[in-house]
């Protein structure tokens, strides 16, 4: 675990709202905030007894997104998910013990617990996308048609307002490099809908993985979860097959990366097509990938937004920051070279 030291808390205050809330808490609390979080702070909680918890808060001050730093929508998914179903998310607000990987790669593992973790991945995610919302509590959680016209109207508007914010030398953010041209390849290449619940920033940096076994046993992060296209998910856990520039720090590009250590990007989605009971190749996957750039872009555009307000949460967000033009021009290299998609797709 890697904390960084930069608390917002009133812990007196904390301690007694905890003690009247969870049964034999013992106070005082040792808290550490986590490395990773760039939209919530996150904070390991220990008491007394040694028990510990995790707690999710938004960042102090104004807030440019509220859908970005809904930490009451991320209680509402979990706690359905947790009472409900055997998919792996940590129940309200308990700390797990495993292990999440940084490098998408794992190099730190063998190569045949490197494709485990993998297919557990897509697996674990190909599990969530088969959940009946409905039957959950989660009927009302999100529109059922449209996912992807609406993030996209939203991602524009949010964009517009993040390029505008100025530091305080009076510098602006900045907008996205040939965002109108994205914008209308968008809208006539458009998927069709499809829905179910859709964690919104599924990734392996957001998964826990077992402390010795190669299987995922916690989702984290859901405050941009919804319901929704499930592609929208697989795309975004598989962006990194399909960046080139390799030093893109922190993000990890694979694409044309010779004996890659880890399972294809195909392998993956074939997968997940087993799992889920669909279609391979999945028409027109070019959309989905191109919007998960488009989406990252306007994610590490908030962060620089949020770096020029003096509200960033992470000890890494300068880095994040740096990347919204770099992830925006991926996505344009893919729109120009695939043009107007056929129902297959080009990928």
């Amino acid at each position: 675990m890697i904390f960084i030291f930069k608390l917002q808390l009133n812990i007196s205050k904390l301690e007694q709202y905890l003690s009247t809330k969870i049964l034999n808490f013992e106070p005082p609390l040792i808290v550490r905030q986590f490395k990773f979080g760039q939209s919530n702070p996150t904070y390991l909680l220990i008491d007394a007894n040694k028990t510990r918890y995790v707690l999710r808060k938004k960042p102090p001050g104004t807030l440019l997104s509220s859908t970005a730093h809904a930490v009451e929508r991320e209680f509402r998914v979990l706690d359905a998910l947790s009472k409900n179903t055997d998919i792996p998310v940590p129940k309200v607000m308990e700390f797990l013990e495993g292990r999440i990987f940084e490098d998408i790669r794992l190099l730190s593992l063998s190569p045949e617990d490197r494709h485990k973790c993998w297919y557990s991945a897509v697996e674990t995610l190909a599990k969530l996308h088969s959940v009946d919302y409905k039957a959950i509590g989660l009927a009302n959680y999100g529109k059922p048609s449209g996912f992807y016209s609406r993030q996209i109207r939203s991602l524009v508007k949010t964009s517009t307002i993040q390029a505008a914010i100025k530091d305080e030398n009076g510098i602006e953010v900045g907008p996205l490099p040939r965002l109108d041209d994205m914008i209308k390849w968008f809208r006539k290449n458009e998927v069709d809908d499809e829905t179910t619940i859709v964690h919104g920033d599924f990734k392996l940096d957001n998964l826990v993985f077992h402390p010795i076994e190669p299987r995922v046993i916690g989702i984290l992060d859901w405050e941009l979860s919804t319901i929704g296209h499930p592609l929208s998910d697989l795309a975004n856990l598989l962006m990194s097959f399909y960046i080139k520039d390799i030093k893109m720090d922190p993000v990890i590009g694979l694409l044309d990366v010779p004996d890659l250590p880890i399972p294809s990007a195909n392998e993956l989605i074939k997968t997940y097509c087993d799992k889920v009971k669909r279609g391979y190749p999945i028409p027109k996957f070019e959309f989905c990938i191109v919007f998960s750039f488009f989406r990252l872009a306007v994610i590490t555009q908030g962060i620089a937004a949020r770096i020029a307000r003096n509200q960033a949460s992470s000890a890494e967000a300068k880095s994040y920051a740096k990347l919204f033009r770099p992830i925006t021009n991926r996505g344009l290299e893919i729109v120009d070279e695939c043009g107007d998609l056929s129902p297959k797709g080009k990928l």
